[in-house]
């Protein structure tokens, strides 16, 4: 069995068919940026002026319009405290593994097809210059002819060639920075919701300042472990 005259005979195809799936990739690449855009948008939220909210609502006991004011804010810090919020009443454990649950369904939505970039980036060129392989077989072939074509043939061919390896960096640059952005976009995200997570902890576990006691007494007990101890055991041991 001749591999080699077989895989020539594959190259006889041309690049393209490269080209075209190129432009296919290119086409799911940019959906993929338009629905990753469209979803981070209003993901954020300034958490200084919200967890300045949060004090306010645990000083002064106004849980329920802190609920019906951002129950349907799309911010994800926010979605993620206010989930603690409601279950401040079963204690601050309960309402720190509620938050990371949240938090944690929060991050799974927001990584959807971002894995498709990131392939689309690593492994397009790749593909790009498989079809300026089989472009330039292709060429070689044409060169061995004796016609008068041959050479006007080989260059054109020589040139779709090429054409592939750029359309191939072309689809996969665009697909790098929206990886880049948009990862960078999550873990903006996922900082401010557990800068608000630990604000609603520090609320659960303490007095408002108004009503503290002026010193700390020795046989208080410490705060059990919270939504802080409970990320750093999932992080060590996986989640």
């Amino acid at each position: 069995m001749d591999l080699a005259r077989y895989f020539v005979d594959f190259a006889g195809l041309g690049a393209n068919w490269v080209l075209m799936l190129l432009v296919g990739l290119s086409i799911i690449s940019i959906g993929v940026m338009i629905d990753r855009f469209l979803w981070f948008r209003g993901r954020d939220t300034d958490t200084e002026a919200f967890t300045r909210e949060l004090r306010g609502a645990f000083e002064r006991d106004e849980f329920e319009r802190l609920i019906a004011k951002y129950k349907d804010d799309p911010a994800v810090p926010v979605q993620v405290a206010l989930r603690g919020v409601r279950e401040r009443a079963r204690g601050a454990e309960a309402a720190a593994e509620a938050m990371y649950g949240e938090k944690a369904r929060w991050r799974r939505a927001a990584d959807k097809n971002l894995m498709i970039l990131g392939t689309l980036g690593n492994n397009v060129p790749f593909i790009g210059l498989f079809g300026t392989v089989l472009g330039v077989i292709n060429a070689f072939q044409f060169l061995s002819e004796k016609t008068a074509d041959a050479e006007k043939n080989t260059l054109a061919t020589i040139a779709e060639a090429l054409a592939a390896t750029g359309v191939g960096l072309l689809v996969a640059i665009p697909a790098v920075i929206a990886f880049n952005i948009f990862t960078r976009k999550l873990r903006v995200v996922m900082g401010g919701a557990d800068e608000c997570a630990h604000a609603v902890l520090s609320y659960c576990y303490g007095k408002p300042v108004a009503d503290a006691a002026p010193a700390l007494d020795a046989s208080v007990p410490a705060p059990k472990p919270g939504y802080a101890d409970t990320d750093k055991k999932r992080a060590d041991g996986g989640e």
